[in-house]
């Protein structure tokens, strides 16, 4: 068996929730069929990757050789999806080119874009990662890039593109079960979520730092785990988890959404 990118996205499923069975809910598969990936994985290698104890798993010291391998390949490998859009993008003969990190606020923009260049046919790429957009930017795959900096972690400006801050700051919001105890006040305070897990988009640059930052200095050490939308959205649900999010997203029948005490997550729109 070749290793491919979903075996990567496993292992470190894996090592980030130290338990199979909390890594296959994380990845939407059954235990068995992901300790039957992970056996596969393994001897195609030729060696463990993960120690099996009654506390979970943990990596070897091979495994942890891997997986120093397997995360900036991953990160990569999102990059050259996003490039590759954007390039197609431009081979369909697009003249004028946008990207976004993703909000409600992008959906404005681009009309009062369309309004300003009615004759202009637009096109649209979403990214979580606003770095590789404003490279995108930088390149010429795109003309303008609408994005999200996190406070405390500026954004790398490369020399000759203009940059414009839109939102000064827009303080983030916490996303959790409906009936977690906390969704009950109007305003949370972060030491009220102490117990919960976080899940943090891998694939969105520095939003696992910078949680990690506010969490410090609050003097909180809960779990920290990767999720995609989807899954983060599934586990916050049914109260596995919480997560930060913008103001602007909206609750569901089994999701609250309520503002932090002290505004303690901000992002600003550039």
């Amino acid at each position: 068996m070749e290793l491919e990118i979903r075996h990567l996205r496993i292992l470190c499923a894996i090592a980030d929730m130290g338990s199979m069975h909390k890594a296959a809910r994380l990845l939407g598969v059954t235990q068995p069929s992901l300790s039957s990936q992970m056996r596969r994985i393994e001897r195609s290698l030729g060696a463990e990757l993960f120690y099996r104890v009654p506390t979970g798993c943990h990596p070897t010291p091979l495994g942890r050789s891997v997986l120093g391998r397997a995360r900036p390949l991953l990160t990569q490998m999102t990059e050259l999806v996003a490039e590759a859009r954007a390039t197609a993008v431009q081979s369909a003969g697009a003249r004028f080119r946008v990207g976004s990190t993703g909000s409600k606020v992008t959906t404005r923009w681009l009309r009062r874009i369309k309004q300003r260049l009615a004759d202009a046919e637009t096109a649209l790429v979403v990214d979580k990662s606003p770095s590789a957009l404003v490279r995108m930017v930088a390149s010429g795959h795109l003309d303008v890039a609408l994005v999200h900096e996190l406070e405390g972690m500026p954004l790398s400006i490369p020399q000759g593109l203009s940059h414009r801050v839109v939102v000064d700051r827009e303080p983030q919001f916490v996303s959790l079960a409906r009936d977690h105890p906390a969704a009950a006040q109007s305003v949370i305070d972060l030491h009220d979520l102490a117990a919960d897990r976080w899940v943090v988009d891998p694939m969105a640059d520095g939003e696992w730092v910078a949680l990690r930052q506010v969490l410090d200095t609050a003097g909180l050490r809960p779990a920290v785990v990767p999720g995609d939308p989807a899954t983060a959205a599934s586990l916050i649900a049914i109260g596995e988890a919480v997560a930060s999010c913008q103001p602007t997203t909206s609750a569901t029948d089994h999701i609250a959404v309520r503002p932090l005490r002290g505004d303690p997550l901000g992002v600003a729109c550039c």
